[in-house]
């Protein structure tokens, strides 16, 4: 029995060490994973560390070669600026050089002409000498004879100078006026508005067309009677069309649809309602318009018929060109002028701003805008300078003062040229072509130039087959054919040149 005991706590005792045997090398094959999982973390994270730092040494590079760029490009700026800040100063001391070698010269030429002139004086005292022993006259008859034969002789030499002087002027005349008009032109430049003769009204549905002819289409007569427009109402679905060449009542007219649609009542007397509703709110807007004008411009204080007026020239085209847009131009490009030209600006502003006001009454009134605007303005006590401008801009007068010229120019500037009015570039090529071939076919013309964007003609004539008074008859044929055959904006100036050239050759 013991015997058994002993073998069992024999195999008991050995199966405890062999357990604990392989205990200890789980456990330590365990750590020898554990140790070579952390061994591969680590040397991971040695990598994506020494990964992150590559990156960053190549950030670090790149702004660095970035900031060498900059650098270099500063650098080579102030170099720049250095270069030209020494060729300007080399400029500048030739300049200077130029300007001592000039006064140098002029002193030398002052000190010569000193010299000369009383050499002149000591010929002509001894010359008086001679003449008095020689021919017994006595000095003052000496004296005057002398000055007669150099006054002879020196009167081509005195012609020449001032023929040379007048040259000298007329070109920086010249040259003065290209340079007003160039910096008119460059500081200002508007924008253009062409209205067309219909307006598009959208309607809500084709149901209210039937409304607005209405039974027996009495309301499209009363709106067409009460409105002065015509009223097209076709099978275009959803819009009916409003036309007159009147741009005021065509407005009022687009206006007084639009609120009796949006009413849904459209019936005589309803229409009549807003007819006057409508014409009421325009005459106070359009003299709002007229004062923002004069506020934005600041040339207040001004009558207020022409305020209004003026305000209502939104509502006037000529040519497709808006007049109250033409108007503004021409009073700015006139300020600038008269600035450069050291006349009144704020006079010119206003001349310019007046000079076409006869336009908002021609469609009621009939007759020229230049009549009508002279007499508006003289009934309100406008200064005298803006009443010739609007004469003289369409040469009724001549201009009396530097700001009348500017707006005239200023007009030719804003009116004359093509684009500036509503023409296609086919009318307008088709219309100097007919001007200058009517010129051409009349007989003694040789040559003959349509310029000033067509607004002038310059026809040259035979002067050996045509006398002067012939060539006076031969513009106002030409001017008269114009006026029959083209139609044009404006006025078209003729002018006939009749040259006689004289040639001879010193061999």
């Amino acid at each position: 029995m013991l015997g058994i005991i002993g073998a069992g706590l024999a195999g008991t005792a050995l199966g405890v060490g062999i357990g604990y045997l392989w205990l200890k090398n789980s456990r330590k094959n365990a750590f020898s994973h554990f140790e070579l999982e952390a061994k591969a973390k680590a040397k991971a994270i040695a990598s994506e560390a020494e990964l992150l730092l590559q990156e960053a040494h190549v950030k670090i590079k790149t702004k660095e070669l970035e900031q060498e760029s900059e650098f270099q490009k500063r650098v080579a700026e102030v170099e720049e600026r250095n270069r030209a800040l020494i060729l300007k100063g080399k400029e500048l001391k030739k300049e200077e050089e130029k300007q001592r070698s000039l006064e140098k010269r002029i002193l030398e030429k002052e000190t010569s002409l000193e010299l000369l002139e009383g050499q002149k004086q000591a010929a002509i005292e001894e010359t008086i000498l001679k003449m008095q022993n020689v021919v017994s006259l006595t000095k003052e008859e000496a004296k005057a004879y002398i000055l007669e034969k150099v006054e002879e002789q020196s009167r081509s030499e005195v012609a020449g100078i001032v023929r040379k002087y007048e040259q000298i002027a007329k070109e920086e005349g010249q040259k003065k006026a290209n340079y007003i008009l160039a910096q008119a032109t460059t500081r200002y430049a508007g924008d253009f508005a062409g209205e067309r003769l219909i307006n598009l009204i959208t309607l809500p549905s084709d149901e209210h067309k039937g409304r607005i002819i209405g039974k027996e289409g009495r309301n499209i007569k009363t709106l067409e009677m009460l409105l002065g427009v015509d009223i097209v109402v076709d099978e275009t679905p959803g819009v009916i069309l409003v036309s007159s060449f009147n741009l005021y009542r065509r407005a009022i007219a687009t206006r007084v649809i639009e609120v009796l649609v949006e009413d849904g009542r459209i019936h005589p007397g309803r229409i009549e309602e807003v007819h006057t509703k409508i014409q009421e709110e325009f005459e106070q807007k359009t003299y709002e318009e007229g004062e923002n004008i004069l506020i934005d411009l600041g040339i207040f204080p001004m009558h207020e018929e022409l305020v209004r007026l003026l305000g209502r020239m939104k509502y006037r085209a000529s040519y497709g060109q808006n007049a109250l847009a033409h108007t503004l131009e021409v009073a700015r490009l006139a300020k600038v002028m008269a600035a450069e030209m050291g006349g009144d600006e704020k006079l010119a502003l206003r001349a310019g701003l007046l000079h076409d006001i006869g336009k908002a009454l021609t469609q009621d009134l009939g007759g020229s805008h230049v009549d009508i605007g002279a007499d508006l303005c003289r009934r309100h006590n406008e200064h005298p300078t803006v009443i010739n401008a609007i004469y003289a801009h369409h040469g009724h007068e001549e201009p009396d003062s530097v700001e009348s010229a500017a707006v005239c120019a200023a007009d030719a500037l804003s009116a004359a040229r093509p684009g500036a009015r509503r023409e296609v570039l086919e009318n307008f090529t088709k219309r100097v072509k007919e001007i200058e071939e009517i010129a051409l076919g009349k007989a003694g013309v040789t040559q003959a130039y349509a310029i000033n964007a067509g607004r002038e003609i310059r026809v040259f004539a035979n002067a050996q087959k045509m006398s002067d008074n012939e060539a006076v008859l031969l513009s106002k044929e030409i001017a008269k054919e114009i006026e029959e055959k083209v139609q044009y904006p404006g006025e078209i100036k003729v002018n006939v040149i009749r040259e006689t050239r004289a040639t001879s050759f010193a061999k």
